[in-house]
């Protein structure tokens, strides 16, 4: 009677546990950098008299707006107009010399016609015209290169733009060569950043679209591209300097402005998963993975590539259309039958 109760003993059927799932996408992303950064001139010129001397003007000063050729200061010229004015005078003797000698010239050229002077007597009046002729040429050439010189006293600005920095005082002796102004031109505007080597890899950022806006005003805001990327790193900081070249300058945007950066560096494919779905196995994140044809779970660990706030982004794992469990993960078992709540059976 035993063997017989224990034979007719119904065997339990298998739990089939009801579970909310998606059906995963995977998309192409790259990981968000932003970086804060300074917005800079593309060309700055360092404006420098080509002369040494006394600073005794300076027109404009730091954050004034000049045009190309505008007059930003002057030397105390007194040695270079004297210089100047006795390359005239020796210029004017010259050409008085030389309407001497050509009017002599022509006159023994017609005393030689009617035999009144020697062939030798010409010549020597045609050598004295070349010889005036030259030293007019002389004068001439000295007198171009005094007015150069005096020119030379005035330091002009190149380009339209803006003074940013000043180097010198009037009553200073100033060097040639020495920054007078740092001039900012008004054409092109470059958003700089400091970038850490680990990001700086070859080809990357090679034309690179950026998004930038004002720090204190994300609302002012532009896009750019990557132009310039300096071949070596800062020696104390260890970041290499990138700039950023603005497509449109927006209205709010001044030289020196503080500005944020967003970029998207290396593309990967990722897949975005609920938080409920996911659960932590013996050594890492791990996903219940439903099967099509069983409808059984298996277990399969992932690797998140970052924590966002709605949603937890993958980097491996899983594959586009894998269907994951998003409810009641942590109440299952690997190789568990589920049912798929009603809505669900065909995708997300």
């Amino acid at each position: 009677m035993l063997v017989l109760a224990a034979c007719e003993r119904k065997v339990e059927p298998e739990a089939v546990r009801p579970v909310r799932s998606l059906v995963v996408q995977a998309h192409l992303s790259g990981e968000p950098i932003a970086l804060t950064g300074q917005l800079h001139a593309r060309d700055e010129t360092k404006l420098a008299f080509r002369l040494p001397g006394k600073l005794i003007e300076r027109s404009v000063t730091v954050g004034d707006t000049v045009k190309a050729g505008q007059i930003v200061a002057r030397l105390d010229a007194a040695t270079e107009r004297h210089t100047r004015n006795a390359a005239r005078a020796d210029y004017t003797a010259a050409s008085a010399v030389l309407d001497q000698s050509a009017a002599a010239e022509r006159r023994f050229g017609n005393l030689l016609k009617e035999s009144a002077v020697s062939k030798a007597e010409y010549e020597e009046s045609l050598r004295h015209l070349k010889t005036a002729h030259a030293q007019v040429d002389a004068t001439r050439a000295k007198l171009d290169t005094a007015e150069i010189q005096l020119g030379y006293a005035e330091l002009k600005a190149d380009a339209d733009g803006v003074i940013t920095a000043k180097g010198a005082e009037p009553g200073e002796v100033i060097q040639a060569g020495q920054m007078i102004f740092s001039l900012a031109h008004q054409k092109g505007r470059d958003a700089v950043f400091d970038m850490p080597a680990q990001i700086i890899r070859a080809g990357m950022l090679a034309q690179q679209a950026v998004d930038v806006w004002l720090a204190d005003n994300p609302d002012i805001k532009t896009i750019g591209h990557v132009r310039e990327i300096a071949p070596q790193a800062d020696a104390s900081t260890r970041t290499y300097q990138v700039k950023v070249s603005l497509d449109s300058l927006p209205s709010g945007m001044f030289l020196g402005s503080t500005v944020v950066g967003r970029l998207r560096l290396q593309m990967a494919t990722l897949i975005e998963v609920p938080f409920s779905a996911l659960m932590m196995s013996a050594t890492q994140p791990a996903v219940w993975v439903i099967d099509p044809q069983t409808a059984v779970v298996h277990k399969r660990e992932v690797v998140v590539a970052r924590y966002n706030q709605h949603a937890v982004v993958v980097a491996s794992g899983l594959l586009s259309g894998d269907r994951i469990v998003t409810a009641g993960a942590q109440s299952l078992y690997d190789g568990q039958k589920v049912a798929l709540l009603e809505g669900e059976s065909g995708g997300r």
